[in-house]
């Protein structure tokens, strides 16, 4: 038998959709999740990658500026939106395997979720069709073997196009991540051709690696194995695609046409700041250019002597390398001087480090720790000047994951005990001892770090879930306490009653209606029999001279008496009260029988003491404080407010206290209670504010959102702009 698995990731969303225990999936079902996550990833990052560089190509040849401009913003779109399409396709894939268990919640949503017009909708839909066949016509025995797999593990009966794994679901998945892209269809068309190339191309290699585990564990070993496609077995065109996504360009491959047009047109931005880089020599008749073979040794040197941590702000790699030029000229007898190419590329990266020090989005550890890989992104970079023009880039996406990774580490964090710090640490140091001239390093280091980071990830989103539950859980118990105080104050108001029956309403029964409220709702019987039982009891201690009204307490005690033990027992209310207050409304029922009537009037014997209910009774919750000071309030437009309108969920801000800076993520926004859920890295609540309250806080200070998008392509677009004013001047 199959173990149960114990840690799983849980989607983070704040509509949470129904999910089944994750705890009842086997154990190796989660594993061939878990690794075709992988893979998909992979293949949606090579998508996007690429895309770029297609719609780049495309604008290019574009025959109108209208069209280069709607291509132009359909990348940056797609830069913009990329990392949440990737989040939600992953989110996507694995409540797909949540539900898998249940085979009335598994099914596809359709290709109709994505809205076009009735062209475009037929355009599409026939495009998707022929991508999930191509994959059927030749992975479909793969495929089906994989469906028999799951249901025997699951023990419920599945078919291929409800397959999580089924060609049919990962173009669902796609489509519903991508939704908010706003593309016109001939774009979209390129990503889903796209989509097919880089993801659903090698689905014999998802499928093949998920039947020989399924079969490893013994589940129908007996299914006679697909042979798996070999690479010559596939078009041209599907050879090429795995080729581009598993080969690494080496230094010597000529440049892309994209990769020079994006260098060339950097250079041309460069040519003012070039100069700073030279010995500290008058230049002499003698002049010898410097090879790159020979500045790479020149800066593997300096590798070695890059200064720890504490002291990254006082190295500066120009005056580091003028130092050696100067030494290596007088002991050669010429002026050496560096390439105009490596020249730039040493500017650049100059550049690049200098906003990332400066950039007060990282967290300032981390901006120490990337500050020493400076001169490894420098050699990668004179090695491969697609470093700049290729988002997949492996040093480049290092980068960006290390940042991405510890966006919310905080000052008070111990650095030195930090998993996540001491990961990024081992990386930098391994690529100061390690890196000469081979990138494949930066696959390797990328690699073991997003297998590291996935695990971090699972475990936080894990605790993200249970803050995000408990928050849920307490806003609907603030809805139902407001319907209990309803109820109360509609009936004690301006009522004159004995002061032990209003005290056991507002502090007993209270809790009895605020229970049946939260497990049955304000529609049902139980609900609707605790309000019948409070008005019997309110009317059974009103003083009553008619002889009807006495016949008919005497018939209701007994029933009301029955009814409010069970109710007081069932809200778990302690039981000595509860036996003080019944011999109390005892003595009260007595006297409502014995009291005398004189001249219509009751007059009582004993007069039990009784209150005049005047003010709005209010229910606090067991953790509630003091009631908060009157709030300020902002015009509707004011941009504070109208930024936090904007606020998505996964957003990062920063908390700037008076002793310490802290970092916190959003992840919850509850409506009905009009709450901002805030929780650490860890995933652990740290604050909440109302909405007025967070913009309130943004606007004198408080809170700082913080920018989460890729830290290159933010650097790099800081850079040019740069360039670019410095050009206009």
């Amino acid at each position: 038998m199959h173990n149960d698995g114990k840690v799983v990731p849980i989607k983070a969303i704040t509509d949470q959709a129904h999910t089944a225990p994750l705890a009842r999936l086997p154990v190796v079902l989660l594993q061939v999740r878990d690794k075709a996550a992988l893979q998909l990833r992979q293949g949606l990052q090579a998508l996007f990658d690429n895309a770029d560089d297609t719609l780049f190509e495309m604008a290019d040849k574009a025959a109108s500026n209208v069209e280069q401009n709607i291509l132009f913003e359909a990348m940056r779109d797609l830069r913009l939106k990329r990392k949440n399409i990737e989040r939600g396709y992953l989110d996507h894939f694995y409540e797909a395997f949540v539900q898998i268990g249940q085979p009335e919640a598994l099914h596809s949503h359709g290709y109709d979720r994505l809205a076009l017009v009735a062209n475009d909708e037929l355009e599409r839909t026939v495009a998707l069709d022929a991508m999930v066949a191509r994959v059927l016509a030749r992975d479909g025995i793969a495929l089906n073997q994989l469906t028999l797999r799951f249901s025997a593990l699951v023990g419920q009966a599945l078919d291929d196009p409800r397959n999580p794994l089924g060609p049919a679901m990962l173009c669902d998945y796609f489509l519903r991540a991508g939704r908010s892209l706003g593309v016109g269809i001939k774009v979209k068309l390129i990503i889903l051709k796209l989509f097919e190339r880089y993801v659903l191309h090698d689905a014999d290699q998802l499928y093949g690696e998920a039947n020989q585990l399924l079969i490893a564990t013994g589940v129908l070993p007996e299914l006679k194995a697909v042979p798996r496609r070999r690479a010559q077995d596939r078009p041209p065109a599907e050879r090429e695609a795995a080729a581009s996504t598993t080969d690494q360009q080496s230094p010597s491959d000529p440049l892309d046409a994209n990769g020079q047009a994006v260098f060339a047109s950097l250079q041309a931005l460069l040519s003012p700041v070039r100069g700073r880089v030279a010995p500290r020599l008058e230049a002499c008749e003698q002049v010898q250019a410097i090879s790159t073979r020979d500045l790479l040794r020149l800066l593997s040197h300096l590798q070695h002597y890059v200064p720890p941590t504490a002291q990254t702000d006082d190295f500066d790699l120009h005056q580091q390398l003028e130092q050696l030029l100067t030494r290596v000229s007088v002991k050669s007898g010429t002026y050496r001087k560096i390439e105009v190419v490596d020249e730039d590329v040493i500017n650049l990266i100059a550049m690049l480090f200098e906003f990332i020090l400066a950039d007060r989005n990282l967290p300032r550890s981390l901006r120490a720790l990337i500050g020493r890989m400076q001169i490894p992104m420098l050699k990668v970079a004179v090695l491969d000047k697609s470093f700049f023009s290729r988002s997949s880039h492996p040093a480049r996406r290092l980068l960006n994951e290390i940042a991405t990774a510890a966006m919310g580490w905080g000052a008070s964090d111990d650095c030195q005990r930090d998993s996540l710090y001491l990961r990024v640490e081992k990386i930098v140091q391994r690529l100061l001892s390690d890196f000469v001239d081979d990138p494949a390093i930066f696959s390797e280091l990328l690699a073991e770090f997003l297998a590291f980071s996935s695990d971090e990830r699972r475990r936080n989103e894990l605790l993200e879930q249970r803050t995000r539950d408990a928050e849920e859980g307490r806003a609907r118990t603030a809805l139902a306490r407001q319907r209990v105080q309803q109820e109360l104050n509609r009936r004690l108001l301006g009522r004159s009653l004995p002061r032990v029956v209003v005290r056991l309403l507002e502090e007993a029964w209270s809790q009895v209606l605020l229970l049946a409220c939260l497990k049955h709702g304000d529609t049902s019987s139980q609900w609707l029999e605790a309000l019948e039982t409070m008005d019997e009891l309110i009317w059974s201690v009103q003083p009553h001279t008619e002889d009807a009204a006495r016949l008919r307490l005497l018939e209701l005690v007994p029933g009301l008496l029955k009814a409010l033990r069970d109710g007081l027992a069932s809200a778990a209310f302690d039981p000595f009260a509860t036996s003080e207050f019944f011999a109390q409304l005892e003595i009260l029922h007595v006297q409502m029988f014995d009291t005398p009537v004189v001249g219509g009037r009751v007059v009582p014997n004993d007069v039990s003491e009784r209150v005049l209910v005047l003010d709005e009774i209010v229910l606090r919750a067991p953790e509630a404080g003091e009631p908060q000071a009157a709030q300020v309030r902002l015009a509707d437009d004011d941009p504070a407010l109208l930024q936090v309108e904007r606020l998505r969920i996964g957003a990062w801000v920063e908390l700037l206290d008076e002793d310490e800076v802290q970092r916190c993520k959003l992840i919850a926004q509850i409506d009905s209670t009009d709450r901002f859920i805030f929780v650490n890295r860890t995933g652990l609540k740290v604050r909440e504010w109302s909405r007025m309250a967070l913009a309130v806080a943004l606007r004198r200070g408080h809170v700082r959102q913080l920018d989460d998008t890729l830290l290159f392509d933010r650097a790099l677009d800081s850079v040019l702009s740069q360039l670019r004013q410095a050009q206009a001047r």
